[in-house]
């Protein structure tokens, strides 16, 4: 025997008895995916077991998160998607995971290792109204903000998609995801979604199924269309020149619910998509590198 493989049989016979598995249910096996670990990513945890799984939840950054079943004849995989906030400080997140199975509860805890990330920042000229709004507006701005909260705040408990994801608009994105912006020389928060440099008319699709829970001009977004696709992800679609859809309506992958314009803050036409996962802002890229086609 070479002195490798003499270390290797060492390794296997010392670690052996480690690998032995505790009386009891068979323990949950966790793996991530991600583009990276930073801020504004989104995370896919596959959750897998030997005994059957019949539900699935995650608490992480103090949010519970409901999974969803990988397929319908795979009860033994489930997956929990994560969002890490743009306002996620960099570390170690613990991710505890609890099971239901067919042999009985199982929970196991998932690091997260959050590493920082810096973004770059623009500058942009627009109407002096849309930086520091007259006070007749304010209220109308209270209420809408008040609005979108409730809309996140209460997802559709059940997943309304079973497709991948698709892209609405067949541009690229030109204008990065957590751009820190300067509006007129004043600063204002980060750039919690991705323009896509669409002409005006350009139709927009569905990213994917879900119910459509706003449809309406808002006044720093302009005519926008929300779509709750369940267990609190949406998707939040702006600057439209028409709305082609109604709340409560159900749309399925690429349906048309506007076209692309130059509706509320903006500096030209264009579409504005944001992607919330359970109250985080996260890259709708990300989504599409992770569970798009």
């Amino acid at each position: 025997m070479n002195g490798l493989a003499a270390l290797l049989a060492a390794a296997v016979l010392t670690t052996a008895p480690r690998l032995t598995p505790p009386p009891g249910p068979s323990p949950l096996v966790i793996r991530a995916a991600s583009r990276a670990m930073q801020p504004g990513e989104l995370v896919v945890l596959t959750v897998s077991s030997a005994a059957s799984l019949t539900a699935v939840h995650a608490r992480a950054f103090n949010t519970d998160i409901t999974g969803f079943a990988v397929g319908q004849n795979d009860p033994h995989r489930w997956r929990v998607l994560i969002g890490i906030d743009l306002d996620v400080a960099p570390g170690r997140h613990p991710v505890v995971v609890t099971a239901s199975t067919t042999a009985g509860p199982l929970e196991s805890t998932y690091e997260l290792v959050v590493r920082p990330k810096k973004f770059p920042t623009r500058r942009l000229s627009v109407n002096e109204a849309m930086v520091n709004p007259p006070p007749s507006v304010q209220p109308r701005i209270a209420a809408e903000t008040k609005e979108q909260q409730a809309i996140w705040d209460a997802p559709a408990p059940e997943r309304l998609w079973t497709a991948p994801f698709v892209r609405p608009v067949p541009q690229a994105a030109n204008s990065a995801f957590g751009t820190r912006s300067v509006f007129n020389g004043q600063p204002r928060g980060a750039h919690g979604g991705a323009d896509f440099r669409s002409p005006a008319g350009t139709p927009v699709k569905a990213p994917n199924a879900g119910r459509v829970v706003l449809a309406k001009d808002l006044y720093f977004a302009g005519n926008t269309v929300i779509i709750d696709h369940g267990l609190g992800v949406f998707s939040f679609l702006c600057h439209f020149s028409k709305i082609n859809v109604a709340v409560g309506d159900m749309v399925t992958p690429g349906q048309i619910v506007g076209l692309v314009g130059a509706t509320g803050r903006v500096t030209g036409a264009h579409l504005h998509w944001t992607l919330r996962v359970s109250g985080a802002r996260v890259d709708p890229l990300a989504l599409l590198v992770l569970l798009g086609r």
